[in-house]
């Protein structure tokens, strides 16, 4: 499993690495890259997804409960340590609330339990990325401000969300060619976010404080901890069960640097979070499949 975890972190290593690597050279622009990766490419990879998803409803219903508690329960946890260390609660929150569910979790769970893991984790990502694309943007923003409303109402992934799972429940017919334009425009998204990653690294360097020692241990201990408890209280089981924990385990997602950076957030904490996590990640993950079988 560990090198399994390893071959599967491979591509991401290299993306950032190439983002690291070029973005010194070519003097690329932070700031139209993410805007390119959030406003464009990310929306058509999630409005296809969530139009195409076969998952149950009752599931559906189970995970969207099972990822509400995760998302709030992680978010007061980040609250309460950032005020007991007297940290910052916005470096903190978004790597520690949103983990890597999309272009990790899902080839992973491919990997792990073939086609019925994978559609359950495009499922969760789904779900996870409703609030990292409207709770998150209200973190990244400073708070519920006139500001985090509109970046809300403006964001054009918030949107893609909103048809993708209205379209799909309302039985809304779209055109095949219009859904596969969608999913060829949406592939390159996460690979240039973690190339965005890469890209924010160069010039600088990653900084392991006490705010990304606290983001990994929130990320991982207390994600595996609040993930378990989840599936006791909402009834899942089976593999449903396995694919909740580990994912609530996973290291932090790169829009958790992406969207604050996007904002105009200047702490590096989420960037270095972000990037030790995901080297973390080929031990925590393992470990994390394994306890979730144990208990």
């Amino acid at each position: 499993m560990l090198l399994d975890t390893f071959v599967l972190l491979l591509p991401l290593f290299l993306l950032v690495a190439g983002g690291w690597l070029l973005g010194g050279r070519w003097k690329l622009s932070q700031e139209t890259l993410l805007r390119v990766i959030s406003d464009f490419f990310m929306p058509m990879l999630v409005f296809e997804a969530l139009y195409r998803s076969d998952v149950s409803a009752d599931m559906i219903v189970r995970l969207g409960l099972a990822v509400t508690f995760i998302t709030l329960t992680l978010a007061l946890a980040a609250r309460g340590t950032a005020s007991v260390t007297r940290s910052s609660w916005a470096a903190l929150a978004m790597p520690v609330v949103f983990m890597n569910s999309g272009f990790l979790g899902i080839p992973l769970m491919d990997l792990w339990g073939g086609a019925p893991a994978m559609s359950l984790m495009i499922v969760y990502d789904q779900l996870s990325t409703v609030f990292l694309f409207t709770f998150g943007l209200f973190i990244s923003t400073g708070g519920v401000n006139r500001r985090g409303f509109q970046a809300i109402l403006s964001s054009p992934i918030l949107w893609a969300v909103i048809l993708g799972f209205g379209l799909r429940f309302a039985a809304v017919p779209v055109p095949e060619a219009l859904l596969a334009a969608f999913e060829f425009g949406g592939a390159p998204a996460p690979p240039l976010a973690a190339f965005a990653l890469g890209c924010s690294l160069s010039g600088s360097k990653l900084r392991i404080g006490r705010e990304v020692v606290l983001g990994c241990v929130l990320r991982f201990g207390v994600g595996f901890a609040v993930g378990y408890v989840a599936t006791l209280l909402f009834g899942i089981t089976g593999l449903p069960r396995t694919i909740v924990i580990v994912a609530a385990a996973l290291p932090a997602a790169v829009f958790a640097y992406v969207l604050p950076a996007r904002y105009g957030a200047t702490s590096a904490a989420p960037r270095d979070i972000v990037v030790v996590s995901t080297v973390l990640a080929i031990v925590t993950i393992p470990v994390s499949f394994t306890l979730a079988e144990l208990l």
